[in-house]
């Protein structure tokens, strides 16, 4: 029933192969937790038409939070990820833990009011952090741009703020969940690139988030870049992609040749405005990502690549150069029908990715019995 199809009880005894007291039970089990609720009649075969019921996407709400270096997009979205309301913030990602979750729950709650819910509704809230995170305890490890984060208990500060359990990942995993909810669900092997402060990528192998042993994988921008000689890294390293082709990486170049761009939005705003220097320096990050892309492509075998973050903004600059190097490193089986596109989720990839994390948790069948079982010892 979550695929939006509303089917009678004797569809669903077809389609489980239950029992009809079976179907019954549980039926009225998931109709008094609010979980499926009518949804008009099916044609009469002579009688009564049976009643049809559906999965109810208003039976609880879910906060999803993406967190970036210096803004966050908190979000209040229903059982099926459709986003109800949003707050965008501007933050320091430096000022520290409890600064920005206290900003994301004074958000939330705001959200939760002007939508006439109560934090008793809230089904779950899932965050992105722009960094290492051990996905099992939610706690980031050694972030490079987040000082004073380091295994900060972020699950234990919003959930003694925010009802239902508290589910934390790196932002660009999320933003791969997210793409892949909205816009490629049948896709099974997709790669989603964030290019911004820094550069990373969330997998998607099999139709499923691969977060790799620790919840690293994807952890693209620390890769030795080809051409990355000795610039300098944040993770300490040098020669990272992030170190050459990250919005700040490009921006130090230009500066240092005597252009006046203040941060990525103002490289981004330059090339927009023709400024052919910057648009230059863009598709030359976007090579220099290709290069590393090309390997990632002979090892995954991607169906999608989806570039996302601030500097896609400037999609036909930086995907032009990241084509040019993959299409060209890669072999003919692996990019034959390959798609390297930009993001179409309008940069909501993330926080549709942190309820969609946090949707697949709370309706999980153990989940579902757990709360039945709450409910029928009321």
């Amino acid at each position: 029933m979550l695929d939006g199809v509303p089917r009678t009880r004797a569809e669903l005894i077809s389609l489980t192969g239950l029992a009809r007291s079976t179907v019954g039970a549980r039926v009225e089990a998931l109709m008094s937790a609010n979980l499926l609720v009518p949804s008009g009649e099916a044609a009469s075969t002579g009688g009564r038409p049976p009643a049809r019921l559906a999965f109810n996407p208003d039976a609880g709400v879910v906060v999803g939070v993406d967190v970036g270096a210096t803004h966050a997009l908190v979000a209040l979205t229903d059982l099926r990820g459709r986003v109800v309301g949003e707050r965008a913030l501007a933050i320091d990602i430096a000022s520290g833990p409890k600064a920005v979750l206290d900003d994301v729950v004074r958000a939330a709650r705001e959200l939760l009011r002007s939508g006439r819910r109560r934090v008793g509704d809230v089904s779950g809230v899932g965050i992105g952090l722009p960094g290492p995170v051990e996905h099992a305890t939610g706690r980031p490890v050694l972030p490079p741009i987040m000082p004073g984060w380091d295994t900060y208990d972020v699950p234990g500060h919003l959930s003694s703020a925010l009802r239902g359990p508290v589910l934390v990942d790196n932002d660009v995993n999320l933003m791969a969940l997210g793409e892949h909810a909205t816009v490629y669900p049948h896709v099974d092997q997709l790669l989603f690139v964030k290019v911004a402060t820094g550069i990373g990528a969330g997998i998607i192998s099999g139709g499923r988030l691969h977060r790799g042993a620790q919840g690293s994988a994807g952890d693209l921008g620390h890769v030795a870049a080809p051409h990355g000689g000795d610039a300098r890294c944040t993770c300490g390293n040098t020669g990272c992609l992030e170190a050459v082709a990250s919005g700040p990486a490009i921006v130090r170049r230009l500066r240092a040749q005597g252009l006046d761009i203040a941060d990525s939005q103002g490289l981004v705003d330059a090339s927009k405005a023709g400024d052919l220097v910057a648009t230059e320096a863009i598709r030359d990050a976007g090579r220099e990502i290709g290069r590393v892309l090309a390997t990632c492509v002979s090892l995954l075998n991607p169906s999608v690549i989806v570039v996302g973050g601030v500097l896609a903004q400037t999609a036909e600059h930086l995907l032009a150069g990241v084509r040019e190097v993959v299409y060209g490193r890669s072999l003919p089986l692996a990019t034959g029908d390959l798609q390297i596109v930009a993001s179409r989720t309008a940069g909501h990839a993330g926080v549709v990715g942190a309820a969609t994390m946090v949707i697949q948790h709370v309706l999980a069948p153990g989940q579902v019995e757990d709360r039945l079982g709450s409910a029928a010892a009321v």
